[in-house]
């Protein structure tokens, strides 16, 4: 039997409720949440009227990711707007003719006066032409630049533009201003705040001409990059949502555990240093003053803007730059914001026992997570080292 004291008791907490609900109908109060800063969890954001407000659902996302772009933007300098872009004027300058595929060395149109050679990877087809997967290929940091990616790097592992022709995608493979056939780019009297942006603009323009092209389907693009290539893959998906996959090798940790040794700290005045190289983002340094603290985005928002996405991430436990502790931690931000979408498998990482390298285990798992996103079966599992 109830006592008459507990019942009076649950009596008036009900009057209270009904009367904070207006009395009228009954619904259960909102959650009392902890006020956050924003760039301390991926579940927080700026609200309408300036104070910290909790994600909740798809819409409030919606908001967040929109800050979380802004914030690259403070970093990167602006995207330069894509409205009224020239022709892209593709021109073929040499081919190298193999047994599955024909490698095409070609140059086009990113803007007025603004030209990027890039290796174009065509798949050879027999029977009536389908439609294809593409895939976006960026390379590390190579003075070979696109060449490091097409099997001739002497490092191994590097040769995944090649590999992934093999298999059957049409791949487009640019350099990275500073590198290849961009060795002599000129960032000081450019249009860009940074090289990062400026390979961000180059990248959608590739996806604008594979997309361009009959031998591909539109809707099933991807992005895959390592070390350079792969902090550039996360920054390319997070810009351009065409692209429909990404994956990421050595390309990424926490801002605050980014450390690439004492000599090279030195060498760029701090931790940070390296990121703000005229060819990346020298606002870190310039506005920022090297401190992951003040700087207005990191990665784990970067890559939770991917979701719902699939995103890879091969994270070596040896790798000397991007610490494995920094990827655990803001993996598991990250996959809050997946299951916000109920894609947590979608969200893959592989911390395989490597230094900074894409080793073929880990490789391959990262060709067949691309091949199940994009609904393609391969053509090989062969990998060329």
């Amino acid at each position: 039997m109830i006592k008459m004291t507990d019942l009076t008791k649950r009596l008036l907490i009900t009057i209270s409720i009904l009367m904070l609900c207006g009395g009228s109908s009954f619904a259960l109060p909102k959650l009392a949440l902890p006020a956050l800063n924003p760039k301390d969890s991926l579940l927080y954001f700026s609200g309408k009227s300036g104070k910290t407000a909790a994600v909740r659902n798809l819409s409030d996302w919606q908001l967040k990711r929109k800050q979380i772009i802004e914030g690259m933007e403070r970093a990167m300098g602006k995207l330069p707007d894509r409205n009224h872009l020239p022709a892209l004027n593709v021109q073929v300058t040499d081919s190298l003719a193999e047994p599955d595929h024909i490698r095409y060395t070609i140059r086009f149109t990113i803007a007025p006066d603004e030209i990027l050679p890039a290796y174009l990877y065509v798949p050879r087809q027999r029977g009536k032409p389908e439609k294809r997967p593409a895939m976006l290929v960026l390379h590390g940091t190579s003075a070979l630049g696109k060449g490091a990616v097409s099997g001739i790097d002497p490092k191994p592992n590097r040769a995944y533009a090649k590999e992934l022709a093999q298999r059957g995608y049409v791949v487009i493979a640019p350099d990275y201003p500073s590198f290849g056939d961009l060795k002599d780019y000129d960032f000081e009297n450019d249009r860009y705040q940074s090289g990062t942006m400026k390979a961000i603009f180059n990248h959608m323009r590739c996806i604008d001409l594979l997309q361009s092209r009959k031998d591909v389907d539109p809707d099933r693009i991807g992005v895959i990059g390592h070390s350079l290539g792969g902090h550039n893959a996360i920054f390319a998906g997070a810009f351009d949502e065409r692209i429909k996959v990404i994956v990421s090798s050595c390309g990424w940790t926490l801002m605050e555990h980014y450390n690439a040794g004492d000599e090279v700290t030195k060498k760029h005045g701090g931790k940070l240093g390296p990121w703000a190289q005229t060819r990346y983002m020298p606002l870190i340094r310039d506005k920022y003053q090297l401190d992951a603290a003040k700087v207005p985005f990191n990665f784990d928002g970067a890559i939770a803007a991917l979701a719902p996405r699939p995103f890879f991430s091969n994270s070596p436990t040896g790798d000397a730059n991007f610490d494995v502790k920094g990827v655990k931690e803001g993996m598991a931000g990250i996959a809050a914001v997946y299951r916000l979408f109920k894609a947590v498998d979608k969200l893959q990482v592989r911390y395989p026992d490597a230094g900074h390298d894409f080793p073929p285990e880990t490789r391959l798992e990262a060709y067949k997570f691309i091949d199940a996103a994009l609904h393609h079966q391969a053509a090989t599992d062969k990998l060329l080292f």
